[in-house]
């Protein structure tokens, strides 16, 4: 055998490497070590590569070394028509082997998390960015035309498994060969060229769907996994899978499948069906989609339920359910109406022993952690929406105490999706209350968050701090617990990390902490933060969006009375504050405007303040585009706003402010052609941002309270002394 002969066996480490892969495109050295043909010797180099790819790290990263990846490209493209299929489908198998494992370095994971070599994650990434330019696609694409099955199944298994992120998958979507390319480009004058990038083109999608139609269970399966790795999260593949959009939808075909009489195939169609769906929705589920959806919660049923199908099997099937249903109300309560929450209650409550953990999970078999976690990862989906949901679980499927048994397991997923059933039931005020603080599910979660900072897995680490987002709430009875047990200064470490995600959940807990809550509390969080001057500067932080939304909404919280908005003033200064607002009020982040708009309705409740804020021009045009421009989301505060500002100064001072401001205008335009509804009717609706509408409509508002609101302003702005008096402030 090669592998076996002197020539590598005497050879260092580092030069076998060199020279196994050296033999794939150059075996003329090797043919007297190997008594083969030089085909013999590609072949087994191959299967020897591909067998390395699947092993450690440091196998993958001497393969790296000597830029395997680039060699195989270089081999696929010098086939010949005279090559034997053996020799082809070695090398596709071998190249797709290698490609899989660089993009299982880089993430994220398929199946379920596993911990990461984060030594290989950067050099891995550079590999996969290369595999996916138009150079190297232009070498294996075209594999999918070929007449050996195996080459094209290959290939197709090579996207199945290595499309992880959106800009990889955009590139073959957008693929085209280069004959097709060379014609785009002489049909175009010169200024237009530029455009081709934009262009979709689903070369590689069409070729799949034909794959579909062959009669090679193993080759539709393939086909299978690479569409629905195109489809996720990518509208322009999916539509052109579905039949209302496309005369040659292969959504049906796909369907079909999902009910073959072979598993593998049928879980490989049940997920091409849910990225397909998921991938064209927008608000409401079309028919066909909805048939879709319950014909694969229909086999995932089967498949749970089965005495027969493998804990892989089962697994797969969990997450499939879970990509399905995933932050969709919809589609959550469709597959609870079907009784999938109990039958993977049951799965959790066969597998899972409640009693120490040091008595179980050392051996337990990796099979069976992966689907305790598949099986809690699709609960949680599941019940992220609905109390009934989450009450069911609590009280009548009884999981709290497998999910706590599970929250310091070895299996890094498991701990991860345990956290994550913590903080779709924490989402329910009943069960925060009552089975979250009585079991000390709770308080396991915060020990979790206390001494994992800085220890724990970052994606852990995620999962626990969006639970403590949760407990911190004004209606969670573990508030002042958490306070007086150190969570303010464990949220600064957290703060302080260098993980966008983690720094983004410390300040949307400090958020909820802040609500509703007392002066002292107010002070200790922006002390901790590092000051007014600090706080500032994540006001001003332009750069990162989520980060600014939470940091108006703190704000917004701390300014909740005119005591909390002389805070803001005097720790921030006027001037400073006003300017962060207006850069963003015109801030191209919806979320960023709302929060901006509603922490200026809080501080236009403070009186001594109102004067400084109608003095601001660039803040009142702000408002006025807010009026007009924006989604009801920001024009309900930004109307409220207005009638605060009027309010406190009503008459003519406010009249000749707005109307300079093009804001009285903007005002009667809003409530033109609606009849006045009279002072009596003044009443305060709470906060503007909780309901939804939408929207002007040939230029009309058509949103009730943003109506009202206007129709007040107006009447404010026209004011008589006598006439009515002050009202109450609006909280934001």
């Amino acid at each position: 055998m090669l592998w076996q002969s002197q020539l590598f066996v005497n050879a260092p480490h580092s030069e076998s490497g060199y020279r196994l892969v050296d033999c794939i495109n150059n075996p003329v050295p090797y043919l007297e070590a190997s008594q083969g043909s030089g085909d013999d010797i590609r072949i087994e180099a191959a299967h020897v590569i591909a067998s390395l790819s699947y092993g450690s790290s440091d196998a993958l990263r001497s393969l790296l070394s000597v830029n395997a990846h680039q060699v195989f490209l270089y081999a696929v493209s010098r086939f010949q028509p005279t090559d034997s299929p053996a020799l082809r489908s070695a090398i596709a198998r071998a190249l797709r082997a290698l490609v899989v494992a660089i993009a299982d370095a880089v993430g994220p994971e398929q199946w379920g998390l596993r911990s990461r070599q984060s030594d290989m994650r950067d050099e891995c990434g550079v590999a996969l960015d290369y595999l996916f330019e138009v150079e190297a696609l232009d070498v294996y694409l075209p594999l999918l035309e070929d007449h050996s099955s195996y080459a094209s199944s290959s290939t197709a298994q090579l996207l199945g498994a290595a499309l992880r992120s959106q800009p990889h998958r955009l590139a073959v979507t957008n693929w085209q060969p280069p004959a097709e390319r060379a014609k785009e480009v002489k049909g175009k004058r010169g200024w237009e060229k530029a455009d081709l990038k934009k262009q979709t083109s689903c070369w590689a999608v069409r070729q799949l769907v034909v794959l579909l139609q062959k009669k090679d269970v193993k080759l539709q399966e393939a086909a299978l996994y690479a569409l629905a790795a195109l489809a996720k999260g990518n509208r322009s593949v999916a539509e052109k899978m579905l039949p209302m959009y496309s005369e040659q939808a292969a959504l049906p075909c796909i369907v079909s499948l999902c009910k073959s009489r072979n598993v593998e195939l049928q879980i490989a169609a049940c997920l091409c069906a849910a990225n397909v769906i998921r991938g064209c929705l927008y608000t409401s589920l079309h028919p066909q989609e909805q048939a879709g959806a319950m014909t694969i919660i229909h086999v995932v049923n089967g498949i749970l339920t089965s005495t027969t199908q493998t804990a892989q099997i089962r697994t797969k099937a969990c997450f499939i359910l879970y990509h399905l249903v995933a932050d969709e109300k919809e589609l959550c309560q469709l597959a609870y109406d079907r009784g999938v929450v109990s039958k993977l209650a049951h799965i959790i409550v066969s597998i899972t022993p409640t009693e120490p953990l040091n008595t179980w999970d050392e051996d337990e078999p990796e099979s069976v952690s992966a689907l305790r976690e598949a099986a809690f990862t699709a609960i949680a989906a599941i019940a992220l929406f609905d109390n009934d949901i989450r009450c069911e679980i609590t009280d009548q499927l009884h999981l709290i105490p497998y999910i706590q048994a599970s929250l310091t397991h070895r299996h890094i997923g498991v701990r991860y999706a345990a956290c994550q059933c913590v903080r779709a039931l924490s989402r329910a005020v009943a069960v925060l209350r009552t089975n979250i603080m009585d079991t000390g599910l709770g308080m396991a979660v915060f020990q979790i968050f206390v001494n994992g900072v800085g220890k724990e897995d970052k994606r852990v680490m995620l999962a626990v701090s969006a639970v403590i987002c949760n407990l911190v709430n004004d209606f969670s009875p573990l508030r002042s617990v958490l306070i007086e047990q150190g969570v303010v200064s464990k949220l600064i470490e957290l703060l302080h990390s260098d993980d966008p995600g983690l720094k983004l959940n410390a300040l949307w807990a400090f958020k909820n902490l802040l609500f509703k809550s007392t002066k002292e509390v107010k002070e200790q969080v922006v002390a901790s933060i590092g000051g007014w001057n600090e706080l500032a500067s994540y006001l001003n932080m332009e750069s990162d969006p989520g980060m600014q939304e939470q940091a108006y909404h703190i704000v917004r919280h701390i300014a909740d009375s005119e005591e909390g908005a002389k805070m803001v003033f005097d720790g921030i200064g006027g001037q400073t504050l006003f300017s962060f607002l207006s850069n963003a009020l015109e801030s191209d982040d919806e979320d960023v405007v709302r929060q901006a708009v509603c922490c200026l309705g809080n501080l236009s409740n403070s009186y001594p303040h109102q004067r400084m804020i109608l003095a601001h021009s660039r803040i009142l045009a702000s408002l006025r585009t807010c009026l007009v421009d924006a989604k009801v989301e920001v024009r309900r505060p930004a109307a409220a706003c207005i009638l605060e500002l009027v309010r406190g100064h009503p008459g003519s001072y406010a009249h000749k402010v707005m109307q300079d401001a093009g804001i009285e205008s903007t005002l009667r335009h809003i409530s033109g052609h609606h009849g006045y509804v009279g002072a009596g009717s003044y009443g305060i609706s709470g906060s503007p941002i909780a309901r939804t509408g939408s929207g002007f409509q040939m230029g009309m508002e058509d949103d009730t309270e943003v109506i009202e609101k206007a129709k007040e302003a107006l009447h404010w702005l026209e004011y008589r002394p006598g006439e009515f008096e002050h009202g109450s402030e609006l909280i934001f």
